[in-house]
Order: C-alpha cells, then sequence, then structure tokens
C-alpha cells in the first residue's frame, strides 16, 4: 500500500469523522484507479462536512471517470446547492460548468 494511503488511514484511526482526510484518502484512490473505493470514501467526507461543494465535484470526477454519469450530474446537483448555500461564486462557476458538461 502507497505510504501517503497509510497515513491518511492512520489519521482516520484517531479521528475517523476528519473530513479532510477522507476527501485526501479519496483523492488517493482515485490516482490509483480504485474508483469504488474513491467514491465511498468521498461519500464518508460528504457526511462528515456536507456543506463542502469541492467534495461532490471530485466525487463527480470520480463517478464519470466510473461511467456513472446519472449520478455524476446528481453529486454535482448537490454540490451546487451547497456551493449556493455557502455563497462560494468560484465553487457555483466550476461545478455549474462540470455539469453543462455532462448535460
Amino acid at each position: 500500500m502507497p505510504p501517503r494511503i497509510e497515513q491518511l488511514q492512520a489519521i482516520l484511526q484517531r479521528e475517523p469523522n476528519d473530513a479532510f482526510c477522507l476527501y485526501g484518502l479519496a483523492m488517493e484512490y482515485v490516482k490509483m484507479g480504485r474508483l469504488d473505493e474513491a467514491i465511498a470514501h468521498f461519500d464518508l467526507a460528504i457526511t462528515a462536512n456536507p456543506r463542502d461543494s469541492y467534495v461532490y465535484f471530485h466525487k463527480a470526477k470520480a463517478q464519470q471517470q466510473a461511467g456513472d454519469i446519472p449520478a455524476a450530474r446528481e453529486s454535482l446537483r448537490r454540490g451546487l446547492e451547497q456551493a449556493r448555500a455557502t455563497a462560494d461564486a468560484k465553487a457555483m462557476s466550476e461545478i455549474a460548468a462540470f455539469l453543462d458538461e455532462l448535460a
């Protein structure tokens, strides 16, 4: 197992609801092409911090890579809601652009 994943898993042993760590682990799994594990960890990160719109964005990218376009669209819609709720204009723009690509 790559050292970065081992480090993140060690942190999760101490802080199992660390949203940033869960997100980091998901991103590492994406890099490895382990998309099912990545998506599962994005879901855990969303549960830990549902207001982070970029988690939805990157989850949608993983879902797109996995070939699940309907799920990617839904993740983007949820991320766009969070970006609007937090008035994050940059996230709103990036998420909306990706959603348009998948239309």
